[in-house]
Protein backbone atom coordinates (compact mmCIF):
# COMPACT_ATOMS: atom_id res chain seq x y z
CA UNK A 1 0.00 0.00 0.00
CA UNK A 2 1.12 3.36 -0.69
CA UNK A 3 1.28 6.39 1.32
CA UNK A 4 -1.39 7.97 -0.14
CA UNK A 5 -3.91 5.19 -0.48
CA UNK A 6 -2.92 4.78 3.87
CA UNK A 7 -3.56 8.13 4.38
CA UNK A 8 -6.97 7.72 2.14
CA UNK A 9 -8.12 5.15 3.85
CA UNK A 10 -7.36 6.78 6.93
CA UNK A 11 -9.34 9.63 5.72
CA UNK A 12 -12.63 7.42 5.00
CA UNK A 13 -12.42 5.34 8.43
CA UNK A 14 -12.35 8.53 10.33
CA UNK A 15 -14.81 10.82 8.37
CA UNK A 16 -17.37 7.73 8.46
CA UNK A 17 -16.66 7.37 12.77
CA UNK A 18 -17.67 10.58 12.61
CA UNK A 19 -20.44 10.53 10.79
CA UNK A 20 -21.58 7.25 12.16
CA UNK A 21 -21.44 8.95 16.01
CA UNK A 22 -23.40 11.86 14.74
CA UNK A 23 -26.36 10.35 13.17
CA UNK A 24 -26.86 7.93 16.59
CA UNK A 25 -26.34 11.27 18.38
CA UNK A 26 -29.25 12.87 16.23
CA UNK A 27 -31.31 10.16 16.56
CA UNK A 28 -31.08 9.99 20.25
CA UNK A 29 -31.39 13.98 20.25
CA UNK A 30 -34.42 13.39 17.75
CA UNK A 31 -36.18 10.98 20.26
CA UNK A 32 -36.94 13.98 22.52
CA UNK A 33 -38.55 16.38 19.88
CA UNK A 34 -42.11 16.33 19.21
CA UNK A 35 -42.76 18.45 15.80
CA UNK A 36 -46.47 19.34 15.27
CA UNK A 37 -48.05 21.81 12.73
CA UNK A 38 -51.00 24.12 12.27
CA UNK A 39 -52.52 26.12 9.54
CA UNK A 40 -53.71 28.88 11.19
CA UNK A 41 -55.54 31.33 8.05
CA UNK A 42 -57.85 27.86 8.08
CA UNK A 43 -58.40 28.32 11.74
CA UNK A 44 -58.73 32.44 11.12
CA UNK A 45 -61.46 31.62 7.66
CA UNK A 46 -63.24 29.68 10.22
CA UNK A 47 -63.45 31.87 12.96
CA UNK A 48 -66.90 33.02 13.69
CA UNK A 49 -66.01 36.77 13.87
CA UNK A 50 -63.88 36.49 10.52
CA UNK A 51 -66.89 37.29 8.64
CA UNK A 52 -67.40 40.49 10.64
CA UNK A 53 -64.28 41.62 10.35
CA UNK A 54 -64.07 41.08 6.46
CA UNK A 55 -67.37 43.20 6.42
CA UNK A 56 -64.98 45.89 8.17
CA UNK A 57 -62.33 46.06 6.49
CA UNK A 58 -64.23 46.01 3.18
CA UNK A 59 -66.27 48.63 4.31
CA UNK A 60 -62.99 50.90 5.49
CA UNK A 61 -61.59 49.95 1.44
CA UNK A 62 -64.76 50.79 0.50
CA UNK A 63 -64.99 54.38 1.36
CA UNK A 64 -61.04 54.98 1.19
CA UNK A 65 -61.47 53.98 -2.32
CA UNK A 66 -64.68 56.81 -2.49
CA UNK A 67 -62.11 59.20 -0.91
CA UNK A 68 -59.79 58.60 -4.00
CA UNK A 69 -61.98 58.43 -6.35
CA UNK A 70 -63.08 61.42 -5.50
CA UNK A 71 -60.03 63.10 -5.51
CA UNK A 72 -59.33 61.76 -8.72
CA UNK A 73 -62.10 63.04 -10.60
CA UNK A 74 -61.36 66.53 -9.24
CA UNK A 75 -57.82 66.02 -10.17
CA UNK A 76 -59.42 65.27 -13.62
CA UNK A 77 -61.86 68.19 -13.84
CA UNK A 78 -58.54 70.76 -13.07
CA UNK A 79 -56.73 69.02 -15.94
CA UNK A 80 -59.80 69.41 -18.08
CA UNK A 81 -59.74 73.17 -17.28
CA UNK A 82 -56.33 73.69 -18.08
CA UNK A 83 -56.44 72.40 -21.46
CA UNK A 84 -59.52 74.20 -22.48
CA UNK A 85 -57.52 77.48 -21.92
CA UNK A 86 -54.15 76.79 -22.28
CA UNK A 87 -54.03 78.01 -26.24
CA UNK A 88 -55.06 81.62 -24.85
CA UNK A 89 -53.46 82.21 -21.62
CA UNK A 90 -49.70 83.46 -21.36
CA UNK A 91 -46.54 81.50 -20.89
CA UNK A 92 -46.16 82.82 -17.25
CA UNK A 93 -49.76 81.47 -16.40
CA UNK A 94 -49.57 77.93 -18.46
CA UNK A 95 -46.08 77.58 -16.16
CA UNK A 96 -47.91 78.53 -13.44
CA UNK A 97 -50.80 76.23 -13.92
CA UNK A 98 -48.66 73.61 -14.93
CA UNK A 99 -46.63 73.33 -11.70
CA UNK A 100 -49.99 73.82 -9.84
CA UNK A 101 -51.29 70.56 -11.38
CA UNK A 102 -48.10 68.96 -11.12
CA UNK A 103 -48.53 69.62 -7.33
CA UNK A 104 -52.08 68.20 -7.30
CA UNK A 105 -51.02 65.05 -9.15
CA UNK A 106 -48.07 64.17 -6.55
CA UNK A 107 -51.00 64.87 -3.46
CA UNK A 108 -53.50 62.37 -5.42
CA UNK A 109 -49.97 59.90 -5.34
CA UNK A 110 -49.43 60.58 -1.55
CA UNK A 111 -53.35 60.24 -0.72
CA UNK A 112 -53.29 56.43 -2.50
CA UNK A 113 -50.08 55.74 -0.81
CA UNK A 114 -51.39 56.68 2.57
CA UNK A 115 -55.17 54.92 1.73
CA UNK A 116 -53.15 52.13 1.26
CA UNK A 117 -51.34 52.35 3.96
CA UNK A 118 -54.48 53.21 6.00
CA UNK A 119 -56.09 50.12 4.77
CA UNK A 120 -53.23 47.53 5.91
CA UNK A 121 -53.16 49.30 9.24
CA UNK A 122 -56.74 49.42 10.04
CA UNK A 123 -56.68 45.44 8.75
CA UNK A 124 -53.33 44.89 11.14
CA UNK A 125 -56.00 46.72 13.90
CA UNK A 126 -58.92 44.14 13.47
CA UNK A 127 -56.97 40.73 12.78
CA UNK A 128 -54.84 41.39 15.94
CA UNK A 129 -56.79 39.95 18.41
CA UNK A 130 -57.81 37.23 16.29
CA UNK A 131 -54.21 36.08 15.55
CA UNK A 132 -53.60 36.61 19.37
CA UNK A 133 -56.44 34.62 20.47
CA UNK A 134 -55.33 31.65 17.63
CA UNK A 135 -51.47 32.02 19.13
CA UNK A 136 -52.88 31.52 22.83
CA UNK A 137 -54.65 28.54 21.53
CA UNK A 138 -51.65 26.96 19.55
CA UNK A 139 -49.81 27.11 22.64
CA UNK A 140 -52.19 25.41 24.69
CA UNK A 141 -52.86 22.69 22.70
CA UNK A 142 -49.11 22.58 22.36
CA UNK A 143 -48.56 22.39 25.47
CA UNK A 144 -51.14 20.04 26.41
CA UNK A 145 -49.71 17.53 23.69
CA UNK A 146 -46.29 17.97 24.78
CA UNK A 147 -45.11 19.26 21.27
CA UNK A 148 -41.27 20.91 21.37
CA UNK A 149 -42.35 22.54 18.10
CA UNK A 150 -45.11 23.95 15.75
CA UNK A 151 -44.63 24.83 12.28
CA UNK A 152 -46.88 26.76 10.50
CA UNK A 153 -47.94 24.71 7.11
CA UNK A 154 -47.96 27.83 4.65
CA UNK A 155 -46.02 31.33 4.63
CA UNK A 156 -47.91 34.15 4.39
CA UNK A 157 -48.26 34.15 0.81
CA UNK A 158 -49.12 30.78 0.79
CA UNK A 159 -46.49 28.67 -0.45
CA UNK A 160 -46.73 25.39 1.45
CA UNK A 161 -43.58 24.91 4.41
CA UNK A 162 -45.01 20.91 5.19
CA UNK A 163 -45.06 19.64 2.01
CA UNK A 164 -45.09 15.61 3.34
CA UNK A 165 -46.16 13.95 6.30
CA UNK A 166 -47.63 10.45 6.57
CA UNK A 167 -50.99 9.73 7.06
CA UNK A 168 -50.50 8.49 10.80
CA UNK A 169 -47.95 11.60 11.36
CA UNK A 170 -51.21 14.07 10.43
CA UNK A 171 -53.31 12.23 12.62
CA UNK A 172 -51.16 12.63 15.59
CA UNK A 173 -49.73 16.20 14.91
CA UNK A 174 -51.58 18.53 12.33
CA UNK A 175 -53.28 20.26 15.63
CA UNK A 176 -55.47 22.54 13.12
CA UNK A 177 -58.62 20.90 14.21
CA UNK A 178 -57.64 21.16 17.86
CA UNK A 179 -56.89 24.37 17.84
CA UNK A 180 -60.33 25.04 16.28
CA UNK A 181 -61.85 23.35 19.18
CA UNK A 182 -59.78 25.05 21.77
CA UNK A 183 -61.29 28.76 20.42
CA UNK A 184 -64.45 26.80 20.93
CA UNK A 185 -65.48 26.51 17.16
CA UNK A 186 -67.21 23.54 17.29
CA UNK A 187 -69.24 23.26 20.34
Amino acid sequence: MTRNMIRRTTFLAAALFLITGLSSGLKAQSADVTIGYVNPQAVLANMPEMKAVQQRIQNFTARKQQELTDKEQKFQAEVAAYQQKVGVISADAKTKEEERLAGLQQELVAAQQKAESDVQQRRSELLGPLYEQIGNAINEVASEMKLTYVLNTTTSTGDLIILYASDDYQEKYDITQKVMEKLGMFN
